[in-house]
């Protein structure tokens, strides 16, 4: 892949500018790095040569946004494709693994909650759930409030009565031979007991899947025929049971209003825009009834207008689609307020991932413009409200990252802070943590937990040092790893590890260490540094007991003033960390506990006691159990169960904490070494 040569000087974009005529006319994709070699901006292209000429013209020119990512990049590089599809498909796949600062990034504030139906398993389960997708796995929604998904399944059980409960719950009925509650009121047909087979505990799977999925009229006119056929048959309590099932139903579809009289399935994209910002709301409906929205708002990076905008949020929301889910997360149809530039490209993804035709049009009139419209009101008072949140919550950060610069007296704004904090219990289980904060916000797929290894007892100020010398030495492994030397293959992720796919765990550089005591921790997280030949990263430690700043090597604290916006968020990075290193020290210490409590029991060996931790799940759980719940276990007798039950009702969750062993993983049998 040919590369622009990283020239880099204060001279800024004229830098690094390709020579003339070595960019190709070709399509393709392209990404700006910074000096440190991060990938700030990805971008694609039908024309290479045309689109990045563009950003090389006079700065006074260029859009601020776009002045400020030229100005801030190092280098340029670019990958030619074949067609402007594999261009698509890569730019989402950079985009995915970099996370640029320069792109439009839509990201929602919580996770919203999906209807799951676990059509893998022998007898599937219906349960509401959160985060990706999985495979095997039968998705329905997003929507707003898992409450309203709860109340509907509820509902719906009454008519389709498929398993709902956890696999601990399936396996206890199982072994116990009785069902769960829900068995007993006819919201459940019992597989785990027997009462159906597998086979026709999948058909009223299937049903559930079909009703969810907008199949709703074949169920509504079989359940009425049937209804209607037991009256006459003067088996009026059947009709009176069809009755309540069909009045379930109904009530249910009450819940999701018909909103495209064709019985549609359509994706209603709307966006409310303003210079900075702009906000994304969007429509599941299927068969004509909404069944799921979601809502985004990200910061506008560039000039982009909305059909730049659409084409932002098209590549993120469908790219990334699990081929496995394409039918059910595209539609045949998605409405826009406006036609991307390269529509017949998105089309043509849309239309492999789904399998079928995917159109994307702007509704002109009708039921579908109609809700174009809602939609986007939706957008705009989600935009309204977030500026309202944001507006005081921006100004404070922004004046609490200033004072801490000007206060440590730091040349940058330290835009990245990671605080480190160690915990332990009189010497044992000594634990260590990493939190971030990236713009005053917590970063938490970036906290890191360690175990300290090379520190026996309480020694706080060896363990810094311990944990500030590993972290930064992955540091420097990792931007050696990523470093490219003449001749590298330019293609292959920088930040992101090759075997995984996923971004390196310790890639990025702080602006600010923050650790958790005073002058002694300071000091070593200082010495740990010194000795790895780092000079650039600046060092503090905040003191409980007075909250004051500490600097290497000074004799006197730094003061903050009570009511600094810049000491008040120190004090919550500290505070959190000292939350997650405190979590981290108790969940080894409840696994330790188990090990030390079971130890002593005659004739249980690393494998039943495997099996038994499996079973129960922890030791307050073990600890409530009988005699005869504990020797249900496979491979459990009734004596080992009374030895089981004596050693646990024995230990208490003050006892022991190992003795300082090393703590075994008692759902695998192995030693547990968490690392970040």
């Amino acid at each position: 892949m040919p590369a622009a040569p990283s020239r880099r000087s204060a001279r800024g974009p004229l830098s690094y500018r390709p020579e003339p005529g070595s960019i190709p006319t070709q399509p393709g994709v392209y990404r700006f790095r910074d000096a440190r070699g991060r990938v700030i901006y990805v971008g694609k292209a039908k024309n290479l040569r045309a689109r990045l000429s563009s950003y090389f013209q006079d700065i006074g020119n260029l859009h601020q946004r776009t002045a400020t990512m030229v100005t801030t990049a190092a280098s340029v590089e670019w990958t030619v494709v074949n067609t402007e599809v594999e261009a698509l498909q890569l730019e989402y796949s950079w985009i995915k693994e970099y996370d640029p600062r320069f792109n439009v990034k839509y990201r929602d504030d919580k996770s919203y909650p999906w209807l799951a139906v676990t059509v893998g398993e022998e007898f599937p389960r219906v349960m509401v759930g959160r985060g990706a997708k999985r495979k095997g796995t039968r998705y329905f929604g997003p929507y707003s409030h898992a409450w309203a998904i709860r109340e509907t399944v509820d509902v719906l059980l009454r008519v389709f009565p498929m398993r709902s409960c956890s696999n601990g719950v399936f396996k206890r009925s199982a072994q116990i031979g009785r069902p769960c509650l829900l068995g007993y009121i006819d919201k459940c047909s019992a597989p785990c007991v027997g009462n159906v087979s597998a086979e026709e505990h999948r058909e009223i799977v299937d049903d559930f899947c079909d009703f969810m999925g907008g199949q709703t009229r074949p169920f509504m006119r079989r359940i009425e025929k049937e209804m209607y056929a037991a009256s006459d048959a003067m088996d009026f309590e059947k009709a009176a049971r069809l009755r309540d099932d069909l009045g379930a139903m109904q009530r249910a579809l009450e819940k999701q209003a018909v909103v495209l009289g064709d019985g549609a399935d359509a994706d209603v994209i709307a966006l409310a825009e303003d210079p900075l910002e702009v906000a994304v709301q969007i429509f599941y409906v299927r068969g004509g009834r909404i069944r799921g929205q979601r809502g985004w708002v990200a910061d506008r990076v560039d000039e982009g207008d909305t059909p730049e905008l659409v084409s932002d949020f098209l590549l993120q929301l469908y790219a990334g689609t699990d081929p496995d889910h394409g039918q059910e997360s595209v539609p045949r149809e998605i409405l826009v307020p406006a036609l991307p530039a390269d529509v017949g490209v998105f089309e043509e993804l849309l239309s492999e991932l789904r399998g079928s035709k995917v159109a994307i049009r702007v509704p002109q009139r009708g039921d579908k413009k109609t809700l174009q419209e809602t939609v986007a009101r939706n957008a705009s008072q989600a935009l309204a409200l977030h500026k309202t949140k944001r507006a005081s919550d921006l100004t404070t950060r922004n004046r609490a990252l200033e004072e801490i610069q000007e206060a440590l007296e730091l040349e940058e704004v330290p835009l990245r802070i990671e605080c480190y904090d160690v915990s332990n219990l009189q010497g044992t289980e000594v634990v260590a943590s990493m939190v971030v904060f990236e713009d005053g916000l917590a970063r938490k797929g970036e906290y890191r937990r360690f175990v300290i290894r090379g520190v026996e007892g309480q020694n706080d100020v060896a363990s810094m040092h311990e944990v500030i010398t590993r972290r930064f030495r992955r540091l420097l492994d990792e931007q050696a790893r990523s470093q490219l030397k003449p001749g590298d293959d330019t293609t292959g992720p920088m930040l992101v590890d090759p075997e995984t796919g996923r971004p390196r765990k310790f890639a990025y550089a702080p602006g600010l260490v923050v650790v958790d005591g005073g002058p002694p921790q300071v000091a070593a997280a200082q010495k740990a540094l010194d000795e790895l030949g780092i000079d650039d990263i600046p060092v503090c430690g905040l003191a409980k007991r007075l909250e004051e700043v500490w600097l290497p090597g000074q004799e006197d604290p730094v003061i903050l003033a009570r009511s600094s916006e810049g000491l008040y968020l120190l004090q919550r990075i500290r505070d959190e960390a000292h939350r997650f290193a405190i979590n981290h020290h108790r969940s080894r210490r409840s696994k330790s506990m188990v090990e030390s409590a079971l130890d002593d029991v005659p004739g249980l060996g690393e494998v039943r006691r495997k099996t038994l931790m499996k079973h129960f799940g922890s030791l307050k759980k073990l600890r409530e159990a009988t005699v005869e719940e504990i020797a249900t276990v496979p491979g459990i007798g009734t004596r080992t169960a009374t030895s089981i039950k004596d050693a646990v009702a024995a230990s208490s969750p003050a006892g022991r904490t190992g003795g300082g062993r090393m703590t075994v993983n008692t759902a695998t049998g192995e030693i547990i070494e968490e690392d970040g």
